[in-house]
């Protein structure tokens, strides 16, 4: 698995910086003007964080080969996607529904901070 968390978290790491870039520079008038700016800074800054999370893991897991590290990192893979893939629905669709999935992967990105955390204890 820890091929995957490297894989992931190095993708993440480098779409981030794509996607904070363009919303910076090309979009940051649009996101600006719609009100959007700082949540659209907040998925990108949660895509960070979490993609550093993933490489974590990755190295973890060749020193703690555990179910439950393995389950960290999908919970924050599968939280980071549902969390900063709502927040950029959000800001290029205007649909504040997805205000409501947000928090299922906040949740998501909890657990497995905690799950990675349950791993290391156990070791």
């Amino acid at each position: 698995m820890n091929k995957l968390f490297l894989q992931a978290g190095s993708l993440l790491g480098a779409v981030g910086v794509m996607v904070g870039a363009f919303g910076a520079h090309a979009l940051k008038s649009m996101l600006t003007a719609s009100g959007r700016f700082e949540t659209f800074e907040t998925g990108v800054r949660y895509q960070f964080y979490h993609a550093i999370a993933l490489v974590l893991i990755g190295i973890l897991s060749k020193h703690i080969s555990n179910k439950t590290l393995t389950y960290s990192g999908y919970c924050i893979l599968a939280g980071v996607l549902i969390f900063s893939g709502a927040l950029y629905t959000i800001c290029f669709t205007g649909l504040n529904v997805f205000g409501a999935v947000a928090p299922i992967g906040g949740t998501l990105l909890v657990i497995g901070w905690l799950l990675m955390f349950w791993s290391v204890t156990k070791k």
